[in-house]
């Protein structure tokens, strides 16, 4: 049986797309995701599933850690995220006061949060917040989580779909330590890399001529600060098309040219979430 570590507690959007991903996996959950990282580099046959962004709040925040282990991407997933508000069994939604939840689950619930004068609680996870509330008894205080957190607690969905915007989705990359990338077919394909360029000026315009001129597209192109420094910067890039593509491999050799580091994370196919937008 396959094993997929995922961040935080049972219940978490984390474990709902672990879930979508391979449903007959050994799921289990990590109190951080350093220890998500860690787990990957020490089971090289097991996998991770990070939230990598979210359509509506941006990025997770795990850049570091991509850059930091170089860990190869298997796949990307689009999770639906549906926010609930969990409370005890039999309170109303007139009884709740306090509500707890991850600070991006609370972000994206803000509306609801402020229409109803709710004083809000920042808690490590959304799912955290869930099992936390099923043991204080309390029907004044309520969090924000999946309908599963529900399940596995023993709450009560209050109110469904509390969140800002319907439609609301996060991205996982399924990643691991062993290197593995699909055959270059007839599919849509997205290349994921990591670099450094050298020190000098104009070094980011003239690496990403390549690309203009093969007609590649990136979807992807961040920038991060190196060993908390800001005057050393690393960018994470999504292009679409596979590595073995002739027009991608002369894209990605006339980026080489202006880089001190450059590290393919992995090839993968798009979802198909991608073609129906």
């Amino acid at each position: 049986m396959s094993k997929i570590y995922f961040q935080g507690t049972y219940g978490a959007y984390s474990h709902l797309a672990a879930l979508s991903v391979d449903p007959n996996a050994h799921i289990l959950p990590c109190k951080t995701f350093d220890e998500c990282f860690n787990m990957a580099l020490l089971e090289p046959e097991s996998k991770i599933i990070i939230p990598e962004s979210n359509r509506i709040t941006g990025n997770i925040g795990i850049e570091y850690l991509i850059f930091k282990h170089r860990l190869n991407i298997y796949m990307e997933h689009f999770q639906k995220i549906e926010h609930n508000l969990l409370g005890q069994p039999g309170s109303k939604l007139k009884d709740i006061k306090e509500v707890y939840s991850h600070a991006q689950g609370l972000s994206q619930c803000s509306k609801f949060i402020k229409e109803n004068n709710l004083t809000e609680h920042i808690r490590a996870d959304t799912a955290g917040s869930a099992e936390m509330i099923s043991k204080t008894n309390n029907i004044k205080k309520a969090a924000i989580a999946s309908s599963l957190s529900a399940e596995i607690y023993g709450l009560e969905v209050i109110k469904k779909n509390i969140e800002n915007e319907s439609g609301n989705q996060t991205r996982f990359l399924v990643m691991g330590k062993n290197i593995s990338q699909p055959e270059f077919k007839e599919k849509n394909y997205i290349t994921s890399f990591l670099f450094k360029l050298k020190s000098k000026p104009a070094a980011l315009y003239q690496s990403l001529g390549g690309f203009a001129i093969n007609g590649v597209n990136l979807t992807k192109l961040q920038s991060y600060p190196e060993k908390n420094t800001f005057d050393s910067y690393f960018f994470l890039c999504d292009l679409d098309g596979h590595i073995e593509d002739k027009k991608v491999q002369k894209s990605l050799e006339e980026l080489g040219l202006h880089c001190e580091d450059f590290h393919v994370l992995g090839v993968f196919e798009a979802d198909k979430l991608r073609q129906n937008k």
